[in-house]
Formats: C-alpha cells, sequence, structure tokens
C-alpha cells in the first residue's frame, strides 16, 4: 500500500483508481406499494430520523389500513433514507436489518447502491458539498423541498469498494468518537446550571459564608433583623407626605422552614426592597420612540410589548409575572443597572443599594415561586401583593458584601467554563464535515493500487438489471 501524497490532492486530481458519478448512475430505485389492511407495519415518516445521529428512532408501528397515503416506499437493509424536506437540515439515515422490509415515507429519497459500500453512500449525503448543493435547489417557501430527481443528479467521488470499506470503518471509528464527545460537552449546560443554582442555595442559607462566619464571630445574633428595622424607619422618614409610608406585607413565616444562622433573618422581600410597580410611570410614546434602540429591555419572554412599557432609571431587579416562564431553564429574576426599558409583564424591586439589589436577585433567581402563584390554572400570575410577602433569608450587611463577592467569583468561574465550552463545541461540530472532507479526497486512510478501480464499479452499475416496477394494490387517501 502507498500513501496518497498531498501534493496530487492540492492539484484537484482524483485519486488513482477513482472516478466520479451521479446518485442516478449508482443507485436503483426501491419498490413502492401499498401495504394491505391488516398487515402490521413499521412506517418511518421524517419526524423518525434524529438529525443529530443521524439515526432512526421512534419509528411508527400501525397496520396497513391506519397507515398515511405517504407510507409507500418499502425499504431494505444498506438503503439511505433522504429527507427531500428541508434539506438543510440533512435528516438522513442508513437503513439497519430491523427495519428490513419495512416503510419510508414518500418525503424520503431511497438510495439504495448495488455496487457501493451503503456507508460509503451514507456518509456521501452527509457531507457539506451535498447539503450546500441541495439547499440551493430548494423550491418552495411554506413546504421547501427538492426533488427526487435533484438527489440523484448530485455527483459524488467513487473510491475502489476495498477502500469504500477501509474509508468507512475508519469514518464509523473517528466519527463515533466524535459522537461521544459531543455527548459529554451536553451534559456541561445541566452541570452549569445545577452548579449555580447549589451555589445560590449555599449563598442564600448561610452554608457558603460559614467559614468566614467563623473567623468573624464578632457578629451578634438578630444582626440582620435589627438592620431591616433600621431599613424600614429610614424609609419611613423618607416617605413624602403625600406617599404616607406602608409597613412590608406579612408573610407566614411559619410556614417557610429555613434554617438560618443566628445573625440572620427571615424577612418578607418588602420588607427588604420597594416594588415599584405601583408607582412607576409610562413614558410618552414619542419619547419612547427616540430611545427605543437605546437602552435594555426586560419582559416575560424577551419580546416587545408595545403596550405598557416603562423607562427606569436604577438598580433595580426584575421579577417576572408571567407564569408560562416557570418552570423553566432560565431564572425568574435579573439585575439591571442604569436605564432599562420594563414592559407591564415584569415586576421591578428596589433595594437599598447595589449589594442589597444583588443579593435579592440571587435570592430570587431560582425561587419555588409555584406555590405562591395565584389565578386560574393557564392564566396563574405572581401578583405584586405575594411577591411582597416572599419570605428570603436575610444576612448582616457585612456578611452580604461576603457573600456576592464570594456569588460572582463563582459564576464567573462557571461563565468561563461556559465560554470554554462554546469553543470546543465549535470545533467539536467542525470535526464531522473536515473528517468527511478529507475522507473523500482520498486522505484518510492508505491506497492499494491492486484494489478493482472505481470504473469497474460503475460499469457494473450501468449493467445491472432494473428496480421491479411500482405495484399499486389500492387507492386510499388518508393524512
Amino acid at each position: 500500500m502507498k500513501e496518497m501524497t498531498n501534493d496530487r490532492m492540492a492539484n484537484d486530481e482524483m485519486p488513482e483508481g477513482w472516478s466520479e458519478a451521479p446518485f442516478s448512475a449508482v443507485t436503483v430505485d426501491p419498490v413502492q406499494r401499498v401495504p394491505a389492511s391488516t398487515e402490521e407495519i413499521i412506517y418511518i415518516d421524517i419526524g423518525s430520523v434524529d438529525r443529530d445521529t443521524k439515526t432512526i428512532k421512534q419509528p411508527q408501528t400501525m397496520l396497513g389500513k391506519d397507515a398515511p397515503s405517504r407510507a409507500r416506499k418499502v425499504i431494505k437493509t444498506g438503503d439511505v433514507l433522504v429527507s427531500t424536506v428541508r434539506p438543510n437540515l440533512n435528516a438522513v439515515a442508513l437503513v439497519d436489518r430491523k427495519y428490513e422490509g419495512q416503510f419510508a415515507s414518500t418525503g424520503f429519497d431511497v438510495l439504495r447502491s448495488p455496487v457501493l459500500d451503503p456507508r460509503w453512500v451514507f456518509f456521501s449525503v452527509r457531507t457539506p458539498a451535498f447539503v450546500e448543493r441541495m439547499t440551493e435547489l430548494v423550491q418552495g417557501a411554506l413546504y421547501p423541498a427538492v426533488r427526487s430527481k435533484d438527489v440523484r443528479a448530485f455527483t459524488i467521488p467513487i473510491a475502489p469498494l476495498a477502500e469504500q470499506k477501509r474509508i468507512a470503518d475508519k469514518l464509523e471509528a473517528v466519527l463515533g468518537r466524535v459522537d461521544a464527545c459531543r455527548a459529554r460537552l451536553d451534559r456541561v449546560p445541566d452541570l452549569l446550571k445545577r452548579f449555580r443554582q447549589s451555589v445560590l442555595a449555599a449563598a442564600t442559607s448561610g452554608q457558603l459564608t460559614e467559614d468566614w462566619r467563623e473567623k468573624n464571630d464578632a457578629i451578634q445574633p438578630n444582626t440582620a433583623q435589627r438592620e431591616v428595622a433600621e431599613l424600614i424607619e429610614a424609609r419611613r422618614k423618607a416617605s413624602s407626605p403625600k406617599e404616607k409610608f406602608k409597613e412590608p406585607a406579612s408573610a407566614d413565616m411559619s410556614q417557610w422552614k429555613v434554617e438560618v444562622p443566628p445573625s440572620w433573618s427571615v424577612d418578607s422581600v418588602s420588607a427588604f426592597a420597594e416594588c415599584l410597580d405601583s408607582i412607576r410611570v409610562p413614558v410618552k410614546r414619542e419619547k419612547r420612540a427616540n430611545t427605543k434602540g437605546l437602552y435594555p429591555y426586560y419582559g416575560a419572554n424577551g419580546e416587545v410589548d408595545r403596550v405598557d412599557e416603562y423607562l427606569f432609571d436604577d438598580e433595580l431587579v426584575l421579577v417576572t409575572e408571567d407564569e408560562t416562564f416557570y418552570g423553566r431553564e432560565k431564572p425568574i429574576a435579573y439585575r439591571s443597572s442604569g436605564k432599562c426599558w420594563v414592559n407591564n409583564h415584569a415586576h421591578v424591586l428596589r433595594a437599598a443599594d447595589e449589594t442589597s439589589s444583588d443579593y435579592l436577585c440571587y435570592a430570587l433567581m431560582y425561587y419555588e415561586i409555584i406555590p405562591w402563584l395565584t389565578g386560574t390554572t393557564g392564566r396563574a400570575k405572581l401578583t405584586q401583593g405575594v411577591l411582597n410577602a416572599l419570605p428570603i433569608a436575610v444576612p448582616p450587611k457585612v456578611e452580604m458584601i461576603e457573600i456576592v463577592r464570594r456569588v460572582e467569583a463563582l459564576f464567573a468561574l462557571a461563565d468561563r467554563i461556559e465560554a470554554r465550552l462554546t469553543a470546543a463545541r465549535a470545533q467539536v461540530e467542525r470535526l464531522t464535515p473536515a473528517t468527511l472532507a478529507k475522507a473523500f479526497r482520498g486522505d484518510l486512510v492508505p491506497q492499494d493500487p491492486n484494489d478493482e478501480p472505481a470504473s469497474t464499479l460503475i460499469a457494473r452499475a450501468r449493467s445491472a438489471e432494473p428496480a421491479a416496477p411500482k405495484i399499486h394494490h389500492r387507492h386510499r387517501r388518508k393524512s
């Protein structure tokens, strides 16, 4: 055997013994038929193909009488299914032995070659060149698709059969490792989310700064309680005569079981911060139009709500009130600093200072809010009154500063890991197309001059018997 030289490929020459041909020259058409009414079949539609793993997953099992009108193409082991709908998504799969004789949707072009290794065909339709060409040929807007003849007209490089097998073996090994690496990377975001949640749980329960308290034992019991009382008294004195200060809404703390250090207290949100929902003033429409793109926008779903928008200029904590947001991956509380737009699907909280705002946000980011929602199913909300009554654990101010510092440091570590994850994912996504390109240039495995040339395979395919004719047992329309 001899190694492929880079000089030959640099001149865009085909490797020795290779040829080129369109799929139509090396494939045959599958049989199409209508399944019998009492026949139990496995039906593979486009939704049954996992676009990431390029495998068939969760096909439907049904009787022929229940099969949709698209269940026509009879498939065999080694067939390659190529979705003609939205080809940019590259929904392709190699048919396993367990699907021998079953039915595929007419939304697939079924590539069956009597002369090529099925894996060679399968890897050919995964190359960037194939995906890009099919995307260029798409027709239709509501149902973008290519025709089977467009798929069959695509020209592929064809190696000698023995080399095809060697290359396919190598590709399976290499891409298998790539898929395993991708699977491991896909688990990292969930680990990072749990890490951040555990940091917040430790921060708002006193565990995160337990060692710090041991070194700072001068903090007296009930320190936080006295500080909150002083904060409320300061608000009372600062309130204008027109706006009489209201005592914070009381929460049933006895039902909120949590152990806090002796120097901490458990208080309602309103004892710790003001809710600005009731006092915010809408900005004039013309002023809103002039400043719309200048400042961050916050709402329940991140989309612009052109009704009831408000402009703030403060250190704020924003809490979403829409129930559709709860239980999702994202937190329910966010920090804002400086001017920002807020729509009427978010509550606005203002704490005493920046550190207090940071801590309040951390306390509410992943709050178990579902039991506190009010309203009917499908329209439940977190009301302002309930938000005011939510109990939170409050540390003394000096410890709060240390908590915020530690949380920010740990979150910064998670952010750096996330950035490295993004870069690693980008590298992994480049590996598959790069490896396929190398394979179809003839650079992946050594060549053997004794291999039967690919031109013989193409000639053999042209002389092969035509596929069996299409058989229509009956006509039936069913969606």
